[in-house]
């Protein structure tokens, strides 16, 4: 079954159907084009995505321990691979299927054209030699009716017995003439016919079904084409398919990977402090406040000689604000000196070079990360050292290469360096051995809390109130006063001074002042920090004992709020170093150490 038989008066019918399918071909070609630029921007999304979601490179990157964070970072890895198959898969379809579809649609268009063309050519001709067989039985039907008239005349001239034989004569030779060209005409007539016949047979039955057969296998070309890029884009896909499902198996084994009771361990070790818990609290018998006091006048006399300050302060208001903390301390040189060598002792991230300020556990975290720091680059420098001798020993076995001296200053430098790096090593091995051997007994500084005459204090961690004692190293560890300079109830704003005027002992006039004990405010300024806090809001300070503070500035903490809404800080700055004051607990963020 063939359109050259079937279709044989549908030329214009098939005409117009090849050229809708050449058109749907170049649709579908339009739809590989799109979902190619579709593929390409979803892969640049998900790329786009993972560079959102990639965590950033901190200093320490310490999150990067936990089985979770890094199932996250395999997933993201997984992710970016997807994009990558996404875009290999729009990279196939344009030039495996896209570029198919458009070489066959302009292969198909230029074939219908010629086809086409030779159809109308071929329905041309048949169109004249019709043309030409009607104009021949035209003339063929003018003759023969004039052959018939001048037939007519001569029988009518040869039966009127009044004309001339000369007459007569002339009727039959028109006769004769117009006959001939009647029979003239009938035979052009004849032969034009079988001309036409015989044109129109090979058209309709050669001529045309040619033309309409090379149509229906373009057409089939067509078809079968399509059929053809629809397998091979289904194929391209087919072929990234083992892959995303790699990454997929990818990702489950990530996710397999999270161990919640390992990342829980984990979480201990980083942020366990060694402290032991707080004891019980003691019962204050307030009977015996009297009593108590009288037995320890001496201990006890600055304590409530403060406290009765304090509530005198609250109700008449007639003190005077207290001054500045450095304002005690001013005379003091030791102050100086001290803040000079925590200045020194302090590294660039704000923390003491032996970690001496952070908790028990996490000081022998901190020492051995750094030993294993200084072992790697022992061992570097070592082995650069190593190399420079043997460049030496060859200079000097073969002048021709190089000078001997040439390395030398590079290898002294080299020596000094790893003298250096070794000596420092040392230090930090005997600092991590000194921590490991010490038993951790101490209580969380934020938990040890002392009662005196009713009004609450501070205590060092180590709930000592001797004086400050020097390791191997000669770096100071004050213990503190039961008593801080802070711990009063009232905050800076209240006007209950912690100058000389507002002590005990002290006021105008009296009889009965008491020499101030520098080293004890010397172990008050030096509490160790407690935590760090941001600030949410700036603060000018107004009075004395209170500093300055810029939104989002970074303080430590070294005195928590006592109940009157002001907490201590301490600013690494300043000509000793640092600058303590307080703050409104209000306007901060604190984070406390473990």
């Amino acid at each position: 079954m063939g359109w050259g038989i079937e279709l044989w008066d549908q030329y214009e019918n098939l005409a117009t159907h090849t050229q809708k399918g050449i058109d749907f071909l170049d649709r579908y070609g339009n739809f590989i084009r799109d979902r190619s630029a579709i593929e390409v921007e979803y892969a640049g999304k998900l790329r786009r995505l993972v560079k959102n979601y990639q965590p950033k490179k901190s200093k320490e990157d310490e999150e990067n321990e936990f089985s979770s964070f890094q199932a996250f970072k395999c997933v993201l890895k997984e992710v970016a691979d997807l994009a990558g198959q996404r875009e290999v898969v729009a990279e196939n379809l344009q030039l495996q299927v896209l570029q198919g579809i458009s070489l066959l649609a302009k292969n198909l268009r230029d074939e219908r054209k010629k086809s086409l063309n030779d159809g109308a050519l071929r329905t041309q001709n048949l169109t004249s030699q019709i043309a030409a067989l009607e104009r021949a039985k035209r003339n063929y039907e003018k003759a023969f009716r004039e052959a018939e008239k001048s037939i007519e005349s001569y029988q009518k001239a040869d039966a009127d017995l009044n004309l001339s034989r000369a007459e007569v004569e002339k009727q039959r030779n028109n006769m004769n003439i117009r006959c001939g060209q009647s029979e003239d005409a009938k035979n052009e007539y004849a032969n034009q016919l079988q001309k036409t016949n015989k044109l129109q047979q090979t058209h309709f039955e050669t001529s045309l079904p040619e033309v309409f057969n090379r149509l229906q296998e373009l057409d089939e070309k067509r078809t079968r084409g399509l059929k053809e890029f629809i397998k091979g884009a289904a194929d391209v896909e087919s072929a990234v398919a083992p892959i995303i499902a790699r990454c997929l198996e990818g990702m489950v084994k990530a996710a397999d990977a999270i161990n919640e009771k390992e990342d829980s361990l984990k979480v201990i070790e980083k942020y366990q402090s060694g402290f032991q818990p707080p004891g019980d609290l003691p019962f204050e018998d307030l009977s015996k406040a009297d009593s108590d006091t009288s037995n320890n006048s001496q201990n006890y006399t600055s304590t409530s000689g403060l406290n009765h300050l304090t509530a005198k302060g609250t109700t008449t208001n007639k003190l005077k604000k207290r001054v500045g903390l450095f304002g005690i301390f001013a005379s003091n040189k030791k102050i100086v000196e001290a803040c000079i060598q925590v200045k020194n002792n302090l590294s660039t991230d704000g923390m003491k070079e032996d970690f001496s300020d952070l908790p028990p556990t996490q000081r022998r975290k901190k020492l051995q990360q750094k030993v294993q720091e200084l072992q790697q680059k022992v061992a570097q420098e070592q082995a650069a050292s190593e190399g420079l001798m043997k460049m030496k020993g060859v200079y000097e076995a073969n002048s021709l290469l190089g000078d001997p001296r040439s390395v030398e200053d590079q290898l002294n430098e080299s020596v000094n360096k790893l003298d250096k790096l070794r000596m420092e090593l040392q230090r930090y091995q005997k600092l991590l051995d000194q921590a490991n051997s010490q038993t951790i007994v101490q209580h969380s500084p934020q938990a040890n809390r002392v009662i005196h005459n009713g009004q609450r204090s501070s205590r060092h961690s180590n709930g000592s109130n001797h004086d400050h004692h020097h390791d191997d190293h000669g770096d100071d560890h004050p213990d503190h006063d039961a008593g801080s300079l802070s711990s009063s109830s009232a905050s800076p704003e209240s006007g209950l001074g912690t100058s000389h005027t507002s002590l005990p002992g002290s006021g105008q006039g009296s009889t009965n002042d008491q020499p101030i004990n520098d080293e004890m405010y010397f172990e008050a300024e030096a509490l160790p920090p407690l935590g760090t806090c941001k600030a949410l809001y700036p603060f000018d300070a107004t009075s004395e004992g209170s500093i300055p503070m810029s939104e989002g500035e970074e303080l430590l903490v070294i005195e928590l709020d006592q109940g009157d809404g002001w907490t201590r800080v301490r600013r690494l700055c300043g000509p000793n170093g640092w600058e303590e004051g307080f703050v409104p607990t209000s306007y901060i963020e604190s984070t406390l150490y473990a």
